[in-house]
């Protein structure tokens, strides 16, 4: 028990784990996760399923939420590094539509909490990146939601370097901004 630091954030909610590391001549061993010590550390939340995914530098994914399914996310990196970012979409929160962004890496091996209600995406820096999230509910096809990244009232400071090729898919270029999230939710 108490093998994490959790820090919060400004926007509240948003947790940034620290698991405790334990490495010696042969490498290392840490908990990436412990029900009892996340519970007595203010996240209670139950995950029911894990997710891993791949990719290269100047990849953005998202940023993405699940509309009538929302999920609670456990965001950490393996491999690389990458910028995370959650915004905010509790319309009766003091902070909706400000954002938190923090780097994920294989060597801060930071884990990021992202509660309900927050659009989530992130930004590969390193040449390539694992990213692995644990969600408190299942992955519903067709219930995806998201808002475009680039949204000037959103504002979201992504460290896009003159140097970097942005690979985005479809979908994550044409979503609304946060105007049509509120207009699409009235």
């Amino acid at each position: 028990m108490g093998q994490i630091t959790v820090e919060t954030c400004e926007i509240e909610g948003l947790k940034i784990i620290t698991p405790k590391v334990f490495g010696d001549a042969r490498g290392y061993f840490m908990e990436t996760y412990h029900y009892e010590d996340y519970k007595a550390a203010g996240i209670p939340e139950v995950f029911v399923q894990d997710n891993q995914s791949a990719s290269k530098r100047g990849v953005l994914r998202g940023l993405h939420f699940q509309k009538e399914f929302p999920q609670d996310k456990l965001v950490r990196v393996i491999r690389g590094e990458v910028f995370d970012v959650a915004v905010d979409l509790r319309e009766d929160s003091k902070t909706f539509g400000k954002w938190y962004g923090i780097v994920l890496s294989e060597e801060n091996k930071k884990q990021f909490f992202i509660p309900k209600q927050f659009a989530h995406g992130y930004l590969v820096l390193s040449e390539y990146a694992e990213f692995c999230y644990k969600c408190s509910d299942f992955y519903h096809p067709g219930d995806d939601g998201g808002i475009r990244y680039n949204d000037p009232e959103i504002g979201i400071d992504w460290p896009i370097t003159e140097d970097m090729e942005l690979l985005m898919v479809e979908r994550d270029i044409n979503w609304g901004g946060l105007k049509e999230y509120r207009e699409n939710k009235a």
